[in-house]
C-alpha cells in the first residue's frame, strides 16, 4: 500500500519495499574483473584512469563519464549506455528478480539482497539516513541519472533481520551462482537470482514492517528522491523513478564490517595534545608501538569512550571523559544516541573544547587507516587521533532518533561493486 507524497504526487510506501527488477548485466563472456569498479565517490583521478585502461567497457566510463567532445559528459554517458545495450555489451535479464549478492574478503562474508527500493522521505522512518548530504554531489548524480535513465550504482542499507528475507539470503549459498568474479582488491563477488513467486512474496512480507539505515550512498538516495519529485512535478506519474537500486544487508547475519575513520591535526604536537586532554580525560602514557597502543584502545573501548593520540613515536590513551566538561561541551539539541558516540565526544569535548580548534577539514584531516593518519601527523609535526569503530547498533540508534552522525564517522566495508547489476528504467516491469 502506498500513500501520495504530501508535497508531490509521488507514491510513498507504507513499509520497507524491495521489489524485483530486470537487471542489466554484462554479457556472459565478459571478464568481469576488467569491467567492475568501486563506487564513484571513492575513485580518485589516478584510479579512474587505471580503471579505464582495464577495458573500453569498464563501468567507470558510465559512472564517472568524460565529455566526448559534444559539451556534456552526462549526455556522453547516456549515449554510451545506449551503445553498450545495442551492441550486446550489456544485456537485460529476461525475468524480474530480487538478487542475492555476496562479497568475500579476508575471511569475512557479506551477503544481502539487491532490489528496487521503494522511496520514502526520512520523516517516514522507513529508510533512515545517518549523514547529511551536500548539494554539489546530488546535482552531479541527478544530471547523470537524467541522461542515462538508469540506476548505475546501488545504495547500501543495513537492517535488523532474522526472518524470511534472511533465510533466503542464507539459502542462496547452496546453489550455483549466476555470476562470480574476483576483483583486483581481492574481493570475491557472487550473485544469485530469486525469481520464485512464493519466495519473493515471503521476502516482501518479511521486509514490509521493518526499517533500514543507509550505510553508504546518502547522496545517491537524495538523488533518487529528487529525481522522483522532478518526474512527478513534470506530470509523468508513477514510474520506475519511484524506486531506486539498493543492496540490503541483515546486520545480524552476513553483515558489514565497520571501520573507524581516524583524524590527524597538523601542527599540534602529540605531547601538547595529551597535556591539554587531561582537562577532561584520564590520560595514560602507553607504549609508542602502534600495535600495543591499538590493543590498549580496543580494550578501553569496551568499557566506554576511548582515544589514542600519537605522533608515531609516543602515544597516550584517553579514557573516562569527565561528566561536567562533557555535559558543557555537548550541544543540547542533539539526541542522547548522538551524544554517546565516541566521534561526537572527539569533536565536541576534545577537538573544540580542550584543544580549542575550529572543527573543519582545513584543520582536522580524515584518514581511513591508522598508518595514513600517523604518517600525516609525522609529516606535519602534528597529532594522530585514533578511534574505535562505531558499532552498527549505534549508527541505527542515531538514525532512529532522527539525528545525523558527525561527518566521517563510519566506514562500512566491503562496499558493493558497480557494474554487476544495473537498473535501467526501460527494463522496469
Amino acid at each position: 500500500m502506498t500513500q501520495p507524497d504530501s508535497t508531490t504526487s509521488a507514491p510513498r510506501p507504507d513499509g520497507l519495499v524491495l521489489a524485483p527488477f530486470r537487471a542489466l548485466r554484462y554479457a556472459p563472456d565478459t571478464p568481469l574483473e576488467s569491467v567492475l569498479a568501486p563506487p564513484y565517490d571513492v575513485i580518485d583521478s589516478a584510479e579512474q584512469t587505471e580503471l579505464e585502461g582495464r577495458s573500453p567497457t569498464n563501468v567507470v566510463r558510465l559512472t564517472l563519464p568524460r565529455d566526448d567532445g559534444t559539451g556534456s559528459k552526462y549526455a556522453a554517458a547516456g549515449r554510451l549506455l545506449a551503445e553498450w545495450r545495442g551492441d550486446g555489451t550489456l544485456l537485460a535479464d529476461r525475468d524480474a528478480a530480487v538478487y542475492v549478492y555476496e562479497q568475500q574478503a579476508g575471511g569475512h562474508v557479506q551477503r544481502g539482497l539487491v532490489g528496487a527500493l521503494g522511496l520514502t522521505p526520512a520523516e517516514d522512518q522507513i529508510v533512515l539516513p545517518h549523514e547529511n548530504t551536500m548539494a554539489g554531489p546530488v546535482a552531479d548524480r541527478l544530471a547523470l541519472m537524467g541522461a542515462t535513465e538508469a540506476d548505475l550504482e546501488m545504495i547500501f542499507l543495513v537492517y535488523d533481520g532474522g526472518g524470511a528475507a534472511s533465510r533466503a539470503v542464507a539459502d542462496a549459498g547452496s546453489r550455483e551462482p549466476l555470476v562470480e568474479a574476483t576483483t583486483a582488491d581481492g574481493v570475491h563477488h557472487r550473485v544469485w537470482a530469486i525469481t520464485d513467486a512464493e519466495t519473493l512474496d515471503a521476502i516482501a512480507a518479511d521486509l514490509h514492517p521493518r526499517r533500514a539505515v543507509i550505510a553508504d550512498g546518502h547522496h545517491r538516495y537524495a538523488t533518487f528522491l529528487k529525481y522522483q519529485a522532478e518526474r512527478h512535478e513534470a506530470g509523468d506519474g508513477a514510474g520506475p523513478w519511484d524506486l531506486g537500486l539498493a543492496f540490503l544487508v541483515d546486520g545480524s547475519a552476513f553483515g558489514p564490517e565497520v571501520h573507524a575513520i581516524h583524524r590527524a591535526v597538523p601542527g599540534l604536537a602529540a605531547a601538547d595534545a595529551a597535556q591539554r586532554a587531561a582537562g577532561g580525560f584520564t590520560v595514560t602514557a602507553v607504549d609508542g608501538d602502534l600495535g600495543v597502543a591499538l590493543e590498549a584502545l580496543e580494550r578501553a573501548g569496551k568499557a566506554g569512550t576511548a582515544f589514542v593520540v600519537t605522533d608515531g613515536d609516543a602515544a597516550w590513551l584517553l579514557t573516562d571523559p569527565a561528566p561536567g566538561p562533557l555535559a558543557d561541551a555537548m550541544p543540547s539539541d542533539r539526541s542522547a544516541a548522538w551524544q554517546a558516540l565516541d566521534v561526537s565526544v572527539a569533536h565536541t569535548l576534545l577537538i573544540r573544547g580542550l584543544w580549542g580548534l575550529e572543527d573543519n577539514e582545513e584543520i582536522v584531516e580524515f584518514h581511513h587507516d591508522v598508518p595514513a593518519a600517523v604518517n600525516a601527523a609525522k609529516a606535519s609535526g602534528g597529532t594522530a587521533l585514533l578511534l574505535n569503530p562505531t558499532p552498527v547498533a549505534d549508527v541505527v540508534a542515531v538514525a532512529a532518533a532522527g539525528d545525523r552522525m558527525p561527518r566521517k564517522s563510519t566506514l562500512f566495508v566491503p562496499k558493493p561493486a558497480t557494474g554487476l547489476l544495473i537498473r535501467a528504467f526501460e527494463d522496469a516491469d
